[in-house]
């Protein structure tokens, strides 16, 4: 990872993490990214997708181009077993 620069005006407390999270394993730092890129979603109003979520979704939509949908009542049951988490 190269180097990273601060704002001048971010908390000692979050400078401090964030030097932690540069020796942090891969994975980690991309929950991370995960987590942070929710929360300027929540600031700004705009999400804006990972690589990974981005090849999700044209992948699915590539599969609803093809006809190729969950059966309804798989959906159902999706439904019922989420309905109420």
């Amino acid at each position: 990872m190269g180097r990273v620069c601060y704002s001048v005006g971010m908390g000692t407390n979050v400078k401090d993490l964030l030097r932690q999270v540069e020796a942090w394993p891969a994975e980690d730092q991309q929950e991370l990214a995960d987590v942070a890129r929710v929360i300027e979603a929540r600031r700004t109003g705009v999400y804006r997708l990972s690589d990974d979520e981005r090849a999700a979704v044209r992948e699915g939509m590539a599969a609803a181009r093809r006809g190729e949908f969950v059966p309804d009542e798989e959906m159902e049951r999706f439904y019922r077993l989420h309905r109420d988490a």
